[in-house]
């Protein structure tokens, strides 16, 4: 067959068909395996394609560069599968972090061996200039990798706890001028930027890409855990612009389709997570979640009484009741308590009581964290429910069972005072019996007191979530 340019353009739409089928397919856990089979043929056709394509266009010298590729994908597909096979899924948000960080240096290295050898990309013949509209391609990916990278090491050291280090500790981090640091600091970035456009000359090309690293630090640092689900998704899709970017660069439709969907896809999964948290996108940006409020509501939660409960208790009302809906949180993912979980949920479905799960968009630390830990446990997806879909259903269920999230079922969100007002919250206190697991008293992320853990029909049963759910399986006759 003749490998046309038209037969290029035929297989990358193929592919950019594959890439929106799987988009589509991974937006429910009934369909997401087929979302990722389109996902791996669609990038399977790009790949043969654009090697099928070098070698084309550089007969000679086209093979030894391919060797060249085949090495890093030997050594970077070793690495990347040993780390995949070792990370938990309750590690899966920092995996995701990390990726992200990767994708954003690769678009950087990128960006820079197009700056110095722009003829070997086709961008130019050897010795010409690069064009200023490719430059400006350059400018924007490259800057935007490098915040992608750098912001995506914060966030994964947020997200993994290594609070040995003041950067990567989960309360926000700010200092007096913050703001207009960034400000200006981006000016400058932008500044030097412009001035590589006009003369690609590289001091101005480095310095960019210098700063652009450091805002990617000052960006994250100030953003509190609770808004790490839409730093999460936020990351991915600055990852995706990066890419598209890039694919402008080096005129590859693929490249430049696949970042944008990335890009588009993480763009809109932001704004959907801020909803979920009634704040606004530019909000987030600024950080701090809560960090006013942290001080004065954790003193008063250790002081106020509360009913508490043993394991025994708490089988004695799961056993009893008719109806049971359990909200996992992130607390369920640090003990590792999802099988434990599921084999309750098939003692209490054998006893013929109604079990479902209540999910809120951003519990855990990543859009669809407690999905994922259920469907490693191998929880059917027709006992899993959105908040919109199972929130009319507290009010007639019996007990309602809360691991380990606090933010997402706090009735402070329906308080027009409170600093969460309005946030859309999985209505547990209607329930008529509610039991609530968690380690201690202390507030969630957003610094709040919790004033369901105070109610009358609250029962609260502290410890480890796994070793709790344990007990009560073993309780329930």
């Amino acid at each position: 067959m003749n490998f046309s340019l038209e037969l290029v353009v035929l297989l990358y739409l193929v592919a950019s068909v594959c890439f929106i089928q799987a988009l589509k397919g991974l937006s429910h856990p009934a369909s997401s395996r087929a979302g990722n089979a389109f996902g791996m043929v669609g990038m399977a056709i790009a790949v043969v394609t654009t090697v099928a394509l070098v070698l084309k266009i550089h007969p000679q010298t086209g093979g030894v560069g391919l060797a060249w590729v085949l090495l890093g994908v030997v050594v970077g597909g070793a690495v990347g599968t040993t780390i995949a096979r070792r990370v938990p899924m309750t590690n899966m948000p920092e995996m995701v972090a990390f990726m992200h960080s990767m994708i954003g240096l690769a678009a950087v290295f990128i960006a820079i061996a197009a700056v110095a050898e722009p003829a070997a990309f086709g961008i130019v013949e050897a010795g010409a200039p690069i064009p200023v509209g490719n430059r400006v391609e350059l400018f924007i990916g490259s800057f935007v990798g490098a915040i992608t990278f750098s912001g995506s090491v914060i966030a994964f050291g947020k997200l993994a706890g290594r609070y040995k280090f003041r950067l990567f500790r989960g309360a926000p981090v700010v200092f007096k001028g913050q703001h207009p640091l960034n400000a200006a600091l981006g000016i400058v970035m932008l500044a030097a930027g412009i001035l590589f456009v006009i003369s690609q000359a590289w001091e101005p090309f480095l310095l960019m890409l210098a700063i652009a690293f450091i805002l990617g630090v000052l960006i994250i640092i100030p953003i509190g855990g609770a808004d790490m689900p839409v730093v999460v998704s936020m990351l991915n899709s600055y990852s995706g612009w990066a890419a598209a970017g890039i694919g402008f660069s080096l005129n590859n439709p693929m490249l430049i389709i696949a970042g944008s969907l990335v890009g588009s896809s993480g763009a809109i999964l932001s704004y959907i997570m801020c909803r979920a948290m009634n704040r606004s996108f530019f909000n987030v940006i600024l950080g701090g979640f809560g960090g006013e409020v942290a001080a004065a509501a954790g003193a008063g939660a250790e002081q106020r009484s509360v009913r508490s409960g043993s394991p025994d208790d708490a089988a004695f009302l799961l056993g009893n009741a008719e109806s049971v809906i359990i909200v996992p949180g992130y607390g369920l993912a640090v003990a590792r308590a999802q099988h434990p979980l599921k084999e309750l949920s098939d003692k209490l479905l054998k006893k013929g009581v109604r079990v479902r799960y209540a999910i809120h968009p951003v519990a855990g630390r990543m859009p669809g964290h407690m999905n994922v830990l259920l469907a490693e446990a191998e929880v059917p997806y027709d006992q899993v429910f959105e908040m919109d879909d199972i929130n009319p259903e507290f009010a007639e269920t019996d007990v309602a069972l809360i691991l380990g999230a606090n933010d997402v079922v706090n009735p402070a969100a329906k308080d027009p005072k409170s600093p969460i007002a309005g946030m859309p919250i999985l209505e547990a206190y209607k329930a008529r019996q509610v039991i609530v697991n968690k380690r201690s008293m202390a507030s969630g992320y957003a610094g709040l007191d919790n004033e369901l853990f105070y109610m009358d029909k609250t029962m609260m049963v502290f410890g480890d979530a796994k070793k709790v759910v344990e007990d009560i399986v073993k309780a329930i006759e």
